[in-house]
């Protein structure tokens, strides 16, 4: 099954679904700032595009580029800042 889910009147978008590694979600940021909260643990990896993150227990933006990712642990807030649309798959566990 995949689920649709919109956040932050429609500037994120994401489709959600269940691999053999578990529940994922797919999806694209438009430019802003946006703080998102865990239910579990989670690992960002950013596809295309770029954010700056403001994790949990930091006062430091720190820039993930194409390729990188970044976690997070479950009932965490973080931050988010893009600049321009900006995709990434989102991993649960």
């Amino acid at each position: 099954m995949i689920s649709a889910n919109e956040y932050f009147d429609g500037n994120v978008k994401s489709l959600g679904y269940v691999s053999s590694t578990g529940n994922s979600t797919l999806g694209v940021m438009n430019a802003g700032t946006y703080e998102f909260s865990t239910s579990k643990h989670e690992t960002m990896n950013v596809i295309e595009g770029e954010m700056s993150v403001k994790l949990p227990g930091s006062s430091d933006w720190v820039t993930y580029k194409a390729g990188e990712a970044y976690q997070i642990e479950a009932n965490e807030k973080f931050q988010v800042k893009v600049s321009g649309q900006t995709s990434y798959l989102c991993q649960y566990k």
